[in-house]
């Protein structure tokens, strides 16, 4: 009982072998997975597979890379999907300052009305941070998040700063850098953060666990994340499957 509350499956990368991919997910006991759009494309994509399999749910948000593209047409949008019987989230939103395709200020104002429509729709929001962790704490509290709260997606910060995202209502997911030998911090928040804060994800195809580092990543591979999680806490890879399970179900209102 394994759920990756972050995935990319409507990404190219999966073009040529998806339903081998899903198959081997649910052999490795991934039961549930999110579907992240992030665009107009990716959302659509996420949407169609979340239709068409009973077990995959999708996210929509606008990517803060992309915010600059974002229209006033495109949130109305997001608006009508969040009524969508298998939308579970917003997101992902957030800020990322590596990438200078979007200006700072257009980031955050995509980001603030991004969460405005959260607490309209009464959704939870998945986080993107990239370089830009003081910045989006300050926002989310500006604009009361809490009231819907979320899920800080591959969480890469320090302990202290988990601990704050958890007073405003947010989960702490994990993802394949925590199975990286020297990542200390998702290592100290793995330890230190309680089990039931805490979720898994892949990011697939994106950063890819070890032993696999450096191939394309996909759902299967959560397991290695939580296997990681359950050597570092000292615990059954079934409690830390289905513990994180549970809390991504009660977050995203799934029965």
């Amino acid at each position: 009982m394994l759920f990756d509350t972050h995935v990319h499956l409507n990404a190219e990368q999966y073009n040529d072998d998806l339903e081998e991919v899903i198959d081997r997910a649910k052999a490795e006991g991934v039961t549930n997975m999110v579907v992240v759009g992030f665009d107009q494309e990716t959302i659509e994509k996420a949407i169609e597979l979340a239709e068409k399999y009973e077990f995959i749910y999708a996210s929509v948000g606008w990517h803060p890379v992309d915010a600059i593209d974002m229209t006033a047409d495109h949130l109305e949008w997001l608006r009508e999907l969040a009524g969508h019987p298998k939308v579970v989230a917003l997101g992902e939103m957030g800020l990322d300052y590596h990438w200078d395709k979007s200006p700072k200020e257009v980031q955050k104002e995509v980001f603030r009305k991004q969460i405005r429509l959260a607490k309209e729709v009464q959704l939870p929001i998945i986080i993107h941070n990239r370089e830009a962790t003081a910045d989006i704490v300050e926002i989310l509290k500006e604009e009361n998040a809490a009231e819907v709260g979320g899920i800080m997606h591959c969480y890469s910060g320090s302990v202290e700063i988990a601990l704050e995202c958890i007073e405003m209502n947010f989960l702490i997911s994990l993802g394949g850098p925590v199975t990286f030998k020297n990542a200390k911090k998702p290592k100290e928040v793995a330890e230190k953060i309680p089990l039931d804060q805490l979720l898994v994800e892949t990011d697939c195809p994106y950063l890819t666990p070890h032993p696999f580092r450096g191939k394309r990543n996909e759902p299967a591979y959560v397991k290695l994340v939580a296997e990681e999680i359950a050597g570092i806490k000292g615990l059954a890879l079934e409690e830390v499957a289905e513990a994180t399970a549970e809390n991504a179900k009660k977050l995203f209102g799934i029965k």
